[in-house]
């Protein structure tokens, strides 16, 4: 175990976060319209994947098994890392309300100063070099244009605003009214501990295309957002750090 003197500011945060009471772990996690949609659904992609007999249709058959596991179980794993549920009997103290969106946290540190990546983060043109998920922005201000992959080769848009802004340190935003994915997220810049570069911080709180359970599918197709801030980080990280 890593000593809490050794451990970074960021680092104490994320780690006093990590067990959340009234979290939806080890119980049903799943409300019963969901769990009706994810058996229906399920059956569905199992026949359709088991009539085909080729190796893509048994990923198919292996998706709908999914489904119908999580649909007569009550259970899904996906939530549990997320720490989220459409339980009717969750807790009053879930970290994530039922209905009202998923929350992710990721952290990362960049060998390089705060001014320079937080100048590269703000560049927002930019960022599809840096992050792989993302196909376009176009900025105008302090509103903005994204454009980023979904799942099965689909893509989602939305326009988002910059709601606060401190200079070297944090951005926060939300998206506009009308835009395909409901979200709002902050990213820090902080000096990370023994000179040792920046500590970038994003908080993404958002409401997936078909609820949970589009979330969920996403999850499956490695398109949801906690793997894609995930990735994105690294992939910023790496191209930070050999560009100059």
């Amino acid at each position: 175990m890593v000593a809490t003197s050794q451990m970074t500011p960021i680092s104490r945060r994320l780690a006093s976060d990590s067990v959340r009471d009234g979290g939806v772990r080890n119980r049903n996690n799943v409300g019963d319209k969901e769990r009706l949609l994810s058996i229906m659904g399920g059956g569905l992609l199992t026949i359709a994947g088991l009539k085909r007999g080729s190796w893509p249709g048994l990923g198919l058959a292996a998706v709908g098994g999914s489904l119908l596991y999580r649909g007569l179980t009550g259970h899904c794993q996906a939530y549990e890392l997320l720490d989220v549920s459409t339980s009717d009997h969750q807790s009053s103290v879930a970290s994530v309300e039922a209905g009202k969106g998923v929350k992710v946290t990721k952290a990362i540190t960049v060998l390089r100063p705060v001014d320079e990546l937080y100048a590269m983060w703000r560049d927002f043109e930019n960022l599809p070099r840096l992050m792989r998920h993302l196909i376009s922005v176009r900025s105008e201000g302090n509103i903005s244009h994204w454009k980023a992959k979904a799942p099965a080769g689909m893509s989602v848009t939305w326009d988002a605003e910059i709601i606060n802004e401190e200079r070297n340190r944090l951005i926060a935003w939300r998206s506009l009214e009308g835009s395909t994915v409901s979200t709002a997220g902050t990213v820090r810049f902080e000096p990370a501990p023994g000179d040792r570069g920046t500590e970038i911080t994003v908080t993404l709180k958002y409401d997936p295309p078909g609820g949970k359970l589009g979330s969920w599918i996403a999850w499956l197709f490695g398109e949801e957002p906690s793997r894609q801030i995930a990735d994105d980080l690294h992939r910023f990280k790496q191209l930070a750090e050999t560009e100059r």
